[in-house]
């Protein structure tokens, strides 16, 4: 997937890029002062039992106390240290009381009002492994399609384990090409993670942090750095050694791919990462045969539209919207995974009449989206002549992360027009007029609106004074926005 990363660090902020032969694939984003607690470990204390929403709040030190779906509790067990069938119908008003600790993972971030959303299911990952303490089985990467693959990795696997090993694992991608030894590894270092996790249980108050997820520069060691990576850069000596000694203790060889940028010029500038990151943030895309994209992003889904544009192609129409549907689908994949849009997303490529150019332009899109490390699921077109497909939402979007909705259109993306405005500000006059007796009415507003009254609607506001037989007074106020306005009653 990766050939190359950049790691660029800043006192507040890290960022990474993921490039194959150049081309930006991935970014990722961490800030300090918004670090996400997905993965973490806590020893939570309930706060309070909901039995009519079957679930509970869970205090686990943060500003906002968790949630705990009954759903989220390990075969609806009360103990995460009992491996004995218990009744999983038991209503969680029999499992959970107020008082009582409870190790909990965090499966999804606090967003907005809502506090973390938690789980009793625990997962540790690892680099080829993802240990399920409670579990007893062994599951394979959905990525990994080859049965005998998954059943050879299945044996290697199980011939490691040591005897009596509680819990399960899920076999990674990773592990398809990885040795005995780094397996063992792996079982190694979840194993007395865990072991740890559950001593610092026991001797820990409630509300502590018993688990912490790596920070961004090291989940990228272990989660996306594979065979395929030739080197990592770093622009930070710091963060740099950090990743070496992490790199030694985790795959052996991989420190020696490590490498500390020293260049004058900015790492990402060097690569035109700045460029894609703007590009990443605009709502349209531009294609190289002179097609575009426009990209939608609203609380529902996310829509893409295709459109021809300048291309006119060379032979006929239904061939320039072929070879233009053919390279939006791969562009769509680069960008879901650039901007990492997430939940429903309908793709609108432009009308073909011919089943076979249907079939290849949806070929291309699910060859392009098999780069994807998040789980992607395409339903193919509908009656309507839509795609509609759905991708797994692992974290905010980039636009979500770098940006925030405008102050004065409010994410509209629009704004009403100075006319509109004008007219607007006639109906409320009006309306004071009704209520109140002023000597005079004074309009505040943008420059913007105060000349389209001195113009265009000069006549109607003189109209509007001589109905009213009051005066109405003109302030322009060069800090409002076209929007913004103000009617004073002298």
């Amino acid at each position: 997937m990766a050939d190359e990363i950049l790691v660029n660090v800043t006192p507040r902020e890290t960022r990474v890029a993921l490039l194959d032969h150049g081309v930006v694939q991935e970014l990722h984003i961490e800030r300090a002062e918004a670090l996400g607690v997905v993965s973490n470990i806590y020893l939570g204390k309930v706060a309070r039992v909901l039995p009519g929403m079957q679930s509970a709040f869970i205090d686990i030190g943060l500003d906002k106390t968790g949630f705990l779906h009954i759903a989220d509790i390990w075969g609806h067990r009360a103990s995460h240290f009992s491996h004995h069938s218990s009744h999983d119908d038991k209503p969680i008003e029999k499992l959970l009381h107020e008082g009582q600790n409870l190790i909990v993972q965090v499966i999804k971030d606090p967003l907005g009002s809502k506090g973390a959303r938690l789980s009793t299911q625990i997962s540790l990952a690892g680099r080829l492994l993802v240990y399920l303490p409670q579990d007893d089985h062994i599951g394979i990467s959905q990525r990994i399609a080859n049965e005998s693959e998954r059943a050879l990795l299945r044996d290697r696997l199980q011939h490691l384990l040591p005897e009596g090993l509680e819990g399960g694992f899920i076999i990674r991608t990773q592990a398809e090409s990885a040795t005995e030894q780094e397996l063992q590894h792996d079982v190694d270092y979840l194993t007395k993670l865990w072991k740890n996790i559950r001593n610092r249980a026991t001797s820990m108050p409630s509300m502590s942090c018993l688990h912490q997820d790596l920070q961004l520069a090291e989940r990228i060691l272990r989660d996306v750095v594979s065979e395929e990576t030739t080197r990592i850069l770093i622009d930070n000596a710091s963060t740099k050694h950090t990743m070496q000694a992490f790199a030694r203790d985790y795959s052996e060889g991989l420190h020696e791919r490590l490498y500390h940028y020293t260049g004058e010029r900015p790492l990402f500038d060097i690569y035109t990462i700045e460029d894609e990151i703007d590009k990443a943030l605009s709502r349209r895309v531009e294609l190289k045969s002179g097609g575009y994209l426009i990209f939608d992003q609203n609380e529902a889904m996310t829509t893409v539209d295709v459109n021809t544009g300048a291309f006119v192609g060379v032979r006929n129409f239904d061939d320039t919207i072929f070879k233009t549907n053919l390279e939006a689908a791969q562009i769509i994949a680069r960008q879901l995974r650039l901007r990492n849009l997430g939940g429903i997303i309908i793709i609108d490529f432009i009308d073909m009449d011919k089943a076979e150019h249907k079939e290849a332009v949806l070929t291309e899109l699910h060859r392009a989206l098999e780069r994807d490390r998040t789980k992607v699921t395409v339903n193919g077109f509908t009656g309507l002549g839509l795609v509609e497909m759905t991708r797994k939402r692992t974290r905010e979007s980039l636009a979500h992360v770098l940006c925030e909705p405008c102050v004065v259109c409010k994410g509209r993306g629009e704004i009403k027009t100075a006319q509109t405005v004008c007219y607007e500000i006639m109906r409320e006059i009006t309306r004071e007029a009704r209520q109140f007796n002023p000597r005079e009415f004074r309009i505040m507003a943008a420059q913007t609106v105060i000349d389209r009254f001195l113009d265009e609607e000069a006549s109607a506001l003189l109209a509007l004074e001589q109905a009213l037989e009051k005066p109405i007074a003109l302030h322009v106020e060069s800090v409002y926005h076209q929007e913004q306005y103000d009617i004073v009653l002298a």
